[in-house]
């Protein structure tokens, strides 16, 4: 995802223009399926007058209300100092209730882990469905071709994962000004639409939607279940906030998107006032015969940049759970030196890929992942609601009457959705909440047993200026050179140092013992990075702080020390020693956990990647040495 900053003079253009593609790419390629399925035989609704304005109107006051209002309006406003999105969110809600009931502090961090895990079952649909419905524009040209749709896409998206690995800083280029021209079809063809029959028009007043929603008795839900298909990607306005600010967003959704949307989707309805029998695919329908193919071009185009800005949102967001202390270390790769927030974790690319393909193949058709495409999203979009509501409450101090009032029209929406979504778990919805289930119970048993380790390291280690002070009263050897060992809390010994005096009996004539705090900011400004403690004996304490959007890089910190610090480190001098837990489950009945997630915890700690690669320490200076901790 691209790392852009400000929106400062003639930046907001470029900025503008880039935050189409990244932004908007999910949301922007709902039309082609979104009508399809709220007009879908399966619902059994009559392709009525009053039904096609009906489901025109419930698409346009949906993307009004939970788009334009809830996102663009408010939730938007809720910066975690310029970042955006879930974590943020709730870092930000966390901060402003501190000190408050630890029930409620509870609340917040069970709906944030919720909602990140919901975003990850998410992100398994999006490239599957947006891919796949571009493709199967083929069919409407030529019905031979439909057995050729699910190997083009599976080809396209198996192409799209292998190309993570070298960044999308080249093609990121291209990412706007292609979906500009999208956006600018959708409108034309939008327009033609609607002017061919101007009917389609009366779809703007809400009493057709209203009465749409609420005239079909139990159906009624199953068809929020398909109306909630045209707000996929709505979070993504406010998650990408970070790298385009809050003025390009506003702008870009305000003076193209939003009205290049609606219009296409009246386009659609004018389309079946006029011709029901295009209700197989209204969206392609639309176009003459010449334009088709040139439009599944440029439909599968806008699709792979939808699926590419999920897939880096997915990188983003694991990147901050790690940094947060919700997973373990996994590779991050940056793929551009003058970007940090490009970054590549191929362990998380080919899982998605080994699942994203398997819902291609398993679910067969767009029709048929889009009952799997709505629990996510609308419940993403309910923790966003609950925990944005604590944070104009506490942080902002808005009246309590008029929090509650509007929360609880946002939940009554968003439940409403959620609720209709649940009717077709049976039918696929079964398959991201699943995969929610999945990762909210590895986040949520990698922090316990986080807990445990680490309660279990307090208890067995010293206080360190005292073990210090005791060492030096009978000094063992000291060697040239620096030694640097890691700690997890300021105050313990190292077992590393523990291990290399029982084995080696020597002390380097300068030590520094070195703890990385992670806080529940997105960034900490370098002034504020180091903080160094001199003990005595050529001893030091150095805590090294960075924001949860930030990736530790131990070597420079180290580079840049006597610059902030006025303390040289020669790193062809220095030795890394590093003390690496072997976690195995207790035996214990009672001991924390239940067994089978301290055995799963022990898997995760296991299979993490190696902190010499995750903190960047150079590799050819790290003397390991490890323990055996059972919890």
């Amino acid at each position: 995802m691209t790392e852009l900053t400000r929106e400062n003079g003639p930046n907001r253009a470029a900025l503008t223009l880039a935050a189409l593609g990244i932004v908007f790419g999910d949301i922007g390629t709902s039309p082609l399926y979104a009508v399809k399925l709220i007009f879908h035989t399966e619902h059994g609704l009559p392709l009525t007058q009053a039904n096609i304005l009906g489901g025109i109107s419930a698409i346009f006051w949906a993307l009004m209300i939970l788009v334009t209002i809830k996102y663009v309006l408010l939730i938007l406003r809720a910066d975690n100092d310029g970042e955006g999105g879930i974590m943020a969110l709730t870092a930000l809600a966390l901060a402003a209730t501190r000190g408050r009931s630890r029930r409620m502090r509870w609340l917040i961090a069970t709906a944030g882990l919720c909602g990140v895990a919901l975003f990850f079952g998410d992100a398994v649909i999006t490239p599957a469905i947006s891919v796949l419905s571009a493709i199967e524009g083929l069919e409407v040209g030529l019905a031979v071709l439909h057995p050729f749709v699910l190997p083009i896409t599976v080809c396209v998206l198996v192409a799209l994962f292998f190309l993570q690995r070298f960044g999308t800083a080249t093609v990121g280029t291209l990412f706007g000004p292609i979906t500009a021209l999208w956006f600018l079809v959708l409108m034309l063809a939008g327009i033609h639409g609607t002017v061919s029959n101007p009917l389609i028009l009366h779809a703007l007043n809400p009493v057709h939607a209203l009465i749409f929603v609420t005239s079909h008795g139990v159906g009624s839900f199953a068809i929020l279940g398909a109306v909630l298909l045209v707000f996929t990607g709505a979070e993504a306005l406010y998650a990408d906030m970070g790298h385009f600010g809050r003025g390009p967003i506003k702008l870009a959704w305000g003076g193209l998107v939003f009205p290049a949307l609606t219009l296409n989707y009246l386009g659609q309805g004018a389309l079946l006032l006029s011709d029901p029998g295009a209700a197989d695919n209204p969206f392609y329908r639309m176009f003459p015969g010449w334009a088709l193919y040139p439009m599944v071009a440029l439909a599968t185009a806008a699709t792979v940049i939808a699926s590419q800005a999920c897939i880096s949102g997915v990188f983003s967001l694991a990147k901050q759970a790690i940094q947060l202390g919700y997973l373990p270390r996994m590779a991050v790769r940056h793929t551009s030196s003058a970007q940090p927030g490009q970054i590549y974790m191929p362990g998380i690319n080919w899982l998605l890929l080994v699942l994203v393909v398997a819902a291609v193949i398993g679910f067969g058709s767009s029709s048929n992942l889009a009952a799997a495409y709505g629990v996510a999203v609308s419940g993403a979009m309910l923790m966003d609601t609950v925990i944005a509501s604590f944070v104009y409450r506490f942080r902002w101090h808005y009246p309590f009457a008029l929090c509650v009032a509007g929360a609880l029209f946002f939940c009554c929406i968003d439940l409403a959705f959620f609720s209709s979504s649940l009717m077709k778990v049976s039918h696929g919805g079964w398959f991201p909440l699943a995969l929610a289930a999945i990762a909210l119970l590895l986040m949520v048993t990698w922090r316990d047993g986080k807990a445990l380790l680490n309660k279990w390291l307090g208890q067995e280690e010293a206080g360190l200026e005292t073990f210090l002070e005791s060492l030096f009263r009978e000094p063992p050897q000291r060697v040239p050179g620096t030694a640097v060992f890691m700690t997890s809390t300021q105050e313990s010994v190292p077992h590393a140092l523990l291990h290399n005096l029982k084995h080696n009996k020597i002390v380097h004539e300068r030590v520094l013992f070195l703890t990385v705090t992670i806080l529940d900011h997105p960034r900490v400004s370098i002034h504020n990075r180091y903080h160094l403690n001199a003990l005595g004996n050529g001893c030091y304490r150095l805590l090294l702080v960075y924001g949860f959007m930030e990736h530790p890089d131990i070597g420079q910190a180290l580079r840049d020390l006597e610059a902030h610090q006025g303390l040289p480190i020669d790193p062809e001098q220095t030795s890394f020693f590093l003390s690496r837990e072997t976690v195995v489950a207790s035996k214990q009945v009672a001991s924390g956990m239940a067994h089978w997630r301290e055995r799963l915890f022990s898997a995760m700690a296991r299979n993490a990647s190696s902190a010499v690669e995750y903190f960047r320490i150079p590799a050819n200076r790290v003397i390991e040495l490890g323990t055996k901790i059972e919890i």
